[in-house]
């Protein structure tokens, strides 16, 4: 297996599972430059990452990557114990940190986009960062009493690693989210974790 990520982008959860499951795999560090080069827009049209290479499969989407490698190495139990219910419960919060919570903050990376007069991107940012903190709020709520966002850990919990970084990184407020900062150390500690880290950018492990 090959994954193609780049550093900081949602691709980390990826990384992550796939030191988590024990798979063999080889990650390729791309640029913002190399994911938009002819080379690479012939393997995925899209021009982002996560791309996952298996086989004659490639893969794109970052939801369908985490649910293919919780798929192919079950005995890792990252979509629950199996049942209907347990796997309806990471796909939702799956679901919900990629299309609301990641969404939530591309005014934030780019309010430019966003906006035709671009004297208003400080306010079109500010305004994004606020409604982060609301989802964010779920979030902490969802983790009062538990370690993990489904019980167990799942591999949407990744996820949430990944825009907790973000959310770091943009100045989002997380004040008195003392269920989140939790999380975030406790993922912090983890080896798989701190190994995909240390693979990206160098962290100590």
């Amino acid at each position: 297996m090959k994954l193609y990520y780049v550093p900081g982008a949602c691709s980390l959860a990826d990384h992550i599972v796939l030191e988590w499951v024990g798979a063999p795999y080889e990650a390729t560090r791309m640029s913002y430059k190399d994911i938009k080069s002819a080379n690479y827009l012939a393997i995925n049209p899209g021009g982002m990452v996560p791309l996952l290479e298996h086989g004659d499969l490639k893969l794109t989407e970052n939801a369908a990557i985490l649910g293919y490698l919780a798929d192919l190495y079950p005995e890792a139990g990252l979509l629950g114990d199996g049942s209907p219910r347990a796997r309806a419960e990471v796909s939702r919060w799956l679901a919900f940190l990629n299309s609301d919570v990641h969404y939530a903050f591309k005014p934030i990376f780019s309010p430019r986009r966003f906006i035709d007069d671009q004297s208003l991107a400080d306010v079109v940012s500010d305004t994004a960062r606020l409604h982060a903190r609301k989802l964010f709020e779920r979030l902490d709520a969802r983790l009062e009493g538990r370690d993990w966002l489904t019980g167990a850990r799942s591999v949407a919990d990744p996820y949430l690693f990944v825009v907790l970084r973000w959310a770091d990184a943009k100045q989002v407020d997380l004040q008195g989210m003392d269920n989140l900062a939790r999380f975030k150390s406790r993922m912090d500690a983890d080896e798989g974790v701190r190994k995909a880290l240390q693979a990206e950018e160098g962290v100590p492990v």
